[in-house]
Protein backbone atom coordinates (compact mmCIF):
# COMPACT_ATOMS: atom_id res chain seq x y z
CA UNK A 1 0.00 0.00 0.00
CA UNK A 2 2.84 2.39 0.83
CA UNK A 3 4.41 1.62 -2.53
CA UNK A 4 1.19 2.58 -4.37
CA UNK A 5 0.94 5.80 -2.39
CA UNK A 6 4.55 6.70 -3.19
CA UNK A 7 4.07 5.84 -6.86
CA UNK A 8 0.92 7.97 -7.08
CA UNK A 9 2.63 10.87 -5.29
CA UNK A 10 5.65 10.70 -7.60
CA UNK A 11 3.40 10.60 -10.67
CA UNK A 12 1.41 13.63 -9.52
CA UNK A 13 4.59 15.54 -8.69
CA UNK A 14 6.11 14.75 -12.09
CA UNK A 15 2.92 15.86 -13.85
CA UNK A 16 2.89 19.15 -11.92
CA UNK A 17 6.56 19.81 -12.64
CA UNK A 18 6.17 19.16 -16.37
CA UNK A 19 3.06 21.35 -16.42
CA UNK A 20 4.97 24.31 -14.97
CA UNK A 21 8.60 23.75 -15.97
CA UNK A 22 8.49 26.58 -18.54
CA UNK A 23 7.43 29.19 -15.97
CA UNK A 24 10.14 31.49 -14.65
CA UNK A 25 9.71 34.00 -11.84
CA UNK A 26 11.55 37.20 -10.96
CA UNK A 27 10.95 39.45 -7.97
CA UNK A 28 12.22 42.96 -7.31
CA UNK A 29 11.98 44.54 -3.90
CA UNK A 30 13.50 47.49 -2.11
CA UNK A 31 15.93 46.36 0.62
CA UNK A 32 15.49 49.70 2.43
CA UNK A 33 11.79 49.15 3.09
CA UNK A 34 10.45 47.60 6.29
CA UNK A 35 7.74 45.36 4.84
CA UNK A 36 6.46 44.62 8.35
CA UNK A 37 4.83 48.08 8.31
CA UNK A 38 2.35 46.92 5.67
CA UNK A 39 -0.63 45.12 7.16
CA UNK A 40 -3.62 46.04 4.99
CA UNK A 41 -4.27 46.10 1.26
CA UNK A 42 -6.88 47.02 -1.32
CA UNK A 43 -7.09 46.38 -5.03
CA UNK A 44 -5.82 49.17 -7.27
CA UNK A 45 -8.72 49.65 -9.67
CA UNK A 46 -9.87 46.92 -11.98
CA UNK A 47 -7.55 44.62 -13.85
CA UNK A 48 -8.12 42.62 -16.97
CA UNK A 49 -5.80 39.92 -18.18
CA UNK A 50 -6.22 40.33 -21.91
CA UNK A 51 -8.90 40.77 -24.50
CA UNK A 52 -9.09 37.43 -26.32
CA UNK A 53 -12.34 37.42 -28.31
CA UNK A 54 -11.68 34.20 -30.23
CA UNK A 55 -10.34 32.20 -27.29
CA UNK A 56 -6.91 31.80 -28.84
CA UNK A 57 -5.18 31.30 -25.51
CA UNK A 58 -7.62 32.03 -22.68
CA UNK A 59 -10.11 29.31 -21.75
CA UNK A 60 -13.55 30.88 -22.44
CA UNK A 61 -15.24 28.99 -19.59
CA UNK A 62 -12.82 30.27 -16.91
CA UNK A 63 -12.73 33.84 -15.61
CA UNK A 64 -8.95 34.13 -15.49
CA UNK A 65 -9.07 37.60 -13.94
CA UNK A 66 -11.07 36.30 -10.97
CA UNK A 67 -8.84 33.24 -10.67
CA UNK A 68 -5.74 35.46 -10.46
CA UNK A 69 -7.38 37.75 -7.88
CA UNK A 70 -8.50 34.75 -5.81
CA UNK A 71 -4.98 33.32 -5.60
CA UNK A 72 -3.36 36.73 -4.96
CA UNK A 73 -5.88 37.28 -2.13
CA UNK A 74 -4.90 33.89 -0.69
CA UNK A 75 -1.19 34.75 -0.86
CA UNK A 76 -1.73 38.19 0.66
CA UNK A 77 -3.57 36.62 3.62
CA UNK A 78 -0.85 33.98 3.95
CA UNK A 79 1.67 36.82 4.29
CA UNK A 80 -0.30 38.48 7.09
CA UNK A 81 -2.29 41.05 5.12
CA UNK A 82 -5.93 41.94 5.64
CA UNK A 83 -8.04 43.32 2.82
CA UNK A 84 -9.77 46.63 3.56
CA UNK A 85 -12.16 48.87 1.64
CA UNK A 86 -10.46 52.17 2.50
CA UNK A 87 -7.15 53.54 3.75
CA UNK A 88 -4.96 50.53 2.92
CA UNK A 89 -1.23 50.42 3.56
CA UNK A 90 -0.66 49.15 0.04
CA UNK A 91 -2.53 48.70 -3.21
CA UNK A 92 -2.27 45.49 -5.19
CA UNK A 93 -2.26 45.59 -8.97
CA UNK A 94 -1.70 42.96 -11.59
CA UNK A 95 -1.40 42.88 -15.33
CA UNK A 96 -0.88 40.15 -17.84
CA UNK A 97 -0.19 39.95 -21.50
CA UNK A 98 0.62 37.62 -24.32
CA UNK A 99 3.08 37.97 -27.18
CA UNK A 100 1.82 35.55 -29.83
CA UNK A 101 4.69 36.52 -32.18
CA UNK A 102 7.59 35.74 -29.81
CA UNK A 103 10.37 33.72 -31.43
CA UNK A 104 12.46 31.06 -29.76
CA UNK A 105 14.37 27.86 -30.32
CA UNK A 106 12.51 24.57 -30.29
CA UNK A 107 13.65 21.08 -31.12
CA UNK A 108 12.32 19.71 -34.39
CA UNK A 109 11.01 16.24 -33.47
CA UNK A 110 12.13 14.75 -36.79
CA UNK A 111 15.64 16.20 -37.11
CA UNK A 112 16.30 16.71 -33.36
CA UNK A 113 17.89 20.07 -34.27
CA UNK A 114 17.04 23.46 -32.78
CA UNK A 115 14.99 25.62 -35.15
CA UNK A 116 13.67 29.15 -34.78
CA UNK A 117 9.91 29.11 -34.46
CA UNK A 118 7.08 31.06 -32.88
CA UNK A 119 6.96 30.36 -29.16
CA UNK A 120 4.13 32.51 -27.80
CA UNK A 121 4.92 33.88 -24.34
CA UNK A 122 2.62 34.99 -21.54
CA UNK A 123 3.56 37.10 -18.53
CA UNK A 124 1.90 38.08 -15.27
CA UNK A 125 3.11 41.00 -13.16
CA UNK A 126 1.98 41.66 -9.59
CA UNK A 127 2.81 45.03 -8.02
CA UNK A 128 2.48 46.22 -4.43
CA UNK A 129 2.16 50.00 -4.30
CA UNK A 130 2.64 52.10 -1.17
CA UNK A 131 -0.71 53.84 -0.62
CA UNK A 132 0.89 56.95 0.91
CA UNK A 133 3.62 57.59 -1.66
CA UNK A 134 2.20 55.92 -4.77
CA UNK A 135 5.54 54.19 -5.36
CA UNK A 136 5.78 50.54 -6.29
CA UNK A 137 7.64 48.90 -3.40
CA UNK A 138 7.54 45.28 -4.57
CA UNK A 139 7.17 43.70 -7.99
CA UNK A 140 6.87 40.06 -9.03
CA UNK A 141 6.77 38.67 -12.53
CA UNK A 142 6.07 35.21 -13.95
CA UNK A 143 6.68 34.33 -17.57
CA UNK A 144 5.98 31.15 -19.50
CA UNK A 145 5.03 29.70 -22.82
CA UNK A 146 1.43 30.05 -23.92
CA UNK A 147 -0.31 26.73 -23.46
CA UNK A 148 -3.14 26.66 -25.99
CA UNK A 149 -6.40 24.86 -25.24
CA UNK A 150 -5.47 23.62 -21.78
CA UNK A 151 -8.00 22.12 -19.42
CA UNK A 152 -9.39 24.36 -16.71
CA UNK A 153 -7.54 22.28 -14.09
CA UNK A 154 -4.22 22.82 -15.88
CA UNK A 155 -4.84 26.54 -16.28
CA UNK A 156 -5.65 26.85 -12.59
CA UNK A 157 -2.56 24.84 -11.66
CA UNK A 158 -0.32 27.06 -13.81
CA UNK A 159 -1.82 30.27 -12.38
CA UNK A 160 -1.56 28.92 -8.83
CA UNK A 161 2.06 27.89 -9.37
CA UNK A 162 3.05 31.24 -10.91
CA UNK A 163 1.47 33.36 -8.18
CA UNK A 164 2.69 31.13 -5.35
CA UNK A 165 6.23 31.35 -6.73
CA UNK A 166 5.92 35.13 -7.14
CA UNK A 167 5.02 35.54 -3.46
CA UNK A 168 7.51 33.03 -2.02
CA UNK A 169 10.33 35.56 -1.56
CA UNK A 170 8.08 38.29 -0.11
CA UNK A 171 9.76 39.57 3.06
CA UNK A 172 7.52 40.24 6.00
Amino acid sequence: MKFLYLLLSATLLAACVSLTNDITVKVQDNPDIDYNLYKTYAWAGSAEIIFDPIGQWEQPTLDTDEEVKFIINREMRAHGFHQVESNPDIYVAFAAGVDMEALGLKEDPETKQQVITKVPKAALVVALIDANTGYTVWLGQAQGEVQKQQTIENIRARIDYAITEIFKPYKQ
